[in-house]
């Protein structure tokens, strides 16, 4: 379970809108890996998401896709992960600002560590852009999020 909070200065420009996402989220180990003896190497996921996105009085339903690289222990209690994908949204348009289309790229960075048991406590920064497919007036946006998992 993961809630973001948005970033009014995002990469490479200022966001008209404020937003927040709260999501669920899966992560699927993909067979490439590489530990060593000790336990520790790296490894390939795929996150996948869904939720609800709401900024300037309307709502969309958002779900994503991120192949991820992960650095940390083989068990997946300590990891820092890279990925880029994709995510579709039901709505791209957001008061004064525009997505520019369903389909966004999705950039994004995390840490996560153990807390209790099987339950972990993480970090993630998440940017959504249309790279400019859509036109030059489009606006992406960033995330901040506190993670709270659960390794089954």
């Amino acid at each position: 379970m993961r809630a973001r909070l948005s970033e009014k200065t995002l990469i490479g420009e200022d966001a008209p809108e404020d937003f927040e996402e709260y999501d669920v989220s899966a992560n699927f180990g993909l067979p490439w890996k590489d530990y060593y003896n000790l336990g520790w190497g790296m490894g390939t996921r795929l996150m996948g998401s869904a939720g609800i996105l709401r900024g300037a009085g309307k709502n969309a339903l958002v779900v994503s896709l991120i192949p991820e690289l992960t650095l940390g222990s083989e068990d997946g209690r300590f990891t820092l992960d890279m990925g880029a994908g994709g995510a579709l949204f039901s709505r791209h348009r957001f008061g004064k600002q525009d997505y520019g289309g369903p389909f966004q790229f999705a950039l994004t960075l995390g840490v996560s560590i153990p807390v209790y048991k099987n339950l972990g406590l993480g970090y993630r920064f998440l940017h959504y852009s249309d790279a400019g497919v859509n036109g030059s007036d489009t606006t992406g946006a960033d995330f901040h999020m506190i993670e709270l998992s659960h390794k089954f």
